[in-house]
């Protein structure tokens, strides 16, 4: 059967003209001039689009909007909005439509919309989204199984069915690159172009040529004619990361090709048609940066229409083993696998990861350079304290300690002149005794709680010269 389209809007001649542009693409089409006669066809068809006016005669087309997100949550949406009417647009997005276009109608636009709903329809209906995203069927890019993270893979599949801007927020080291390729792969656009362009890593003086292209001849050492990221990411996906960090006077001309869809190459006098999906993200405050003058606020309001929240990896510990599982199997060569012991996984249970998974990566990286045998000791980790807990024995005020549980507790001395060996037996020593106070110097359940041999245990006991307490 051939998809069919429900066409909602007063006027009938672009009534007539929605309907002849989409019969000739091979659909099937059903017409309406007002909400009462829609209502009454969605009763009895299933369609695979709804494209409504956002003006109509018995109400609004916000309210066809709502309906169909509420009561046919398969069907995606899209409203036809008045020329400038950016706002409309902005509020359809919110309340569940899937794109816009603007009157009077481009043909062209109109045809790639109508060609990216319906290649989201054929993906999957909503709550399959969601299941396959908890479960999928390729590794998802964001690992875990917290209810933090299963709430955020929740949330992008219901984003991958929109075409609406997204805002992804999060700490540094968080994952927003990898929620954005997440939102990509399972959008109707997965199989065209993911771009990902870091805002704060371009000169100022180069960045409309970067994001919009150029002409031959336009400027010294424009030899050739140049696409730039948006016609790069045509079909597919921009995701523009620390947008925060972009100068005012390239908002003003990204607002303009976000808005129109439709940009100009540097040394070209005519605009080219762009179909591209928008991701932003950003470890700052874009609030308190309109506030300060530092962002402009129609850019805010054009970006912010869904905000996804990536939490830090300190509030969702439960991962942590998942995470360092994933990032040792691909630090492992062939014939040499990389293994965290129990005592240094339950270190970076406790840890706070001021960087989150990127740390994490880091600090794993660090740690199977020198790991013995592949085991990953927690000396191997290198944690640094985030609490001073005085001691009355021998520390000073810049000592410091880790804490690994049952008032067990690892003295550390970051800052004392010493080589590294020195250092590194400093931790171990110190390690050790906390294994045994918290096992009363049982020296096997001491090397259980290490995860090393007792052999291994009592060997690094006579070369540390370290006596029972």
């Amino acid at each position: 059967m051939k998809p069919r389209i429900l066409v909602i809007d007063d006027e009938a001649h672009l009534r007539e003209l929605l309907e002849i542009t989409l019969i000739k693409m091979g659909l099937d089409v059903d017409s309406a001039e007002t909400l009462e006669i829609a209502r009454g066809l969605l009763a009895k068809t299933a369609y695979s689009l709804v494209l409504t006016d956002m003006r109509l005669p018995d109400g609004s087309g916000l309210e066809m909007v709502e309906l169909v997100t509420n009561t046919h949550k398969n069907t995606p949406i899209a409203v036809i909005t008045a020329f400038g009417s950016a706002e409309n647009a902005v509020i359809a997005l919110k309340a569940g439509a899937f794109d816009y276009v603007s009157k009077p109608v481009a043909l062209d636009q109109l045809r790639k919309l109508v060609r990216s709903a319906l290649q989201m329809h054929e993906v999957k209906p909503a709550d399959e989204v969601v299941e396959v995203l908890v479960k999928p069927a390729s590794p998802s890019f964001l690992i875990g199984s917290s209810p933090e993270i299963q709430h955020v893979r929740s949330q992008i599949g219901r984003l991958a069915r929109s075409m609406a801007p997204v805002i992804i927020t999060g700490e540094s080291g968080s994952g927003k690159e990898l929620a954005a390729r997440e939102i990509h792969r399972n959008s109707g656009r997965a199989e065209k172009p993911f771009i990902a362009v870091n805002c704060g890593a371009i000169p100022e003086m180069l960045m409309e040529a970067e994001f919009f292209g150029y002409r031959k001849g336009a400027f010294t050492g424009a030899n050739d004619d140049r696409d730039g990221f948006f016609q790069a990411a045509n079909g597919g996906t921009l995701m523009l990361d620390e947008v925060a960090d972009l100068p005012l006077a390239m908002q003003v001309k990204l607002l303009r090709a976000i808005q129109e869809r439709r940009v100009r190459k540097v040394g070209a006098t005519n605009e080219e048609a762009v179909d591209v999906r928008i991701l932003s993200a950003t470890h700052q405050n874009l609030a308190d940066c309109v506030t300060a003058g530092k962002f402009r606020q129609d850019l805010y309001y054009r970006l912010n229409v869904i905000e996804l929240v990536l939490p830090p990896l300190r509030q969702r510990l439960d991962d942590v083993e998942e995470l360092a599982s994933a990032i040792l199997l691909k630090l492992a060569t062939p014939g040499y696998s990389i293994k965290l012991n129990q005592a240094a996984l339950q270190a970076l249970k406790l840890y706070e990861f001021p960087g989150n998974v990127r740390e994490l990566e880091n600090i794993l990286e660090r740690a199977a350079a020198f790991a013995n045998d592949g085991i990953v000791d927690v000396i191997d980790l290198g944690l640094r304290s985030q609490h001073s807990l005085p001691d009355q024995r021998s520390r000073n005020a810049n000592d410091q300690t880790l804490n690994l549980g049952d008032d067990s507790e690892v003295f550390v001395k970051p800052d004392f002149p010493c080589s590294l060996p020195e250092y590194l037996e400093a931790i171990e020593r110190d390690v050790i005794r906390a294994a045994l106070r918290r096992t009363q110097n049982n020296r096997t359940q001491a090397a259980d709680l290490l995860g090393v041999s007792f052999r291994q245990l009592r060997y690094s006991i006579q070369k540390l010269k370290i006596s029972d307490e």
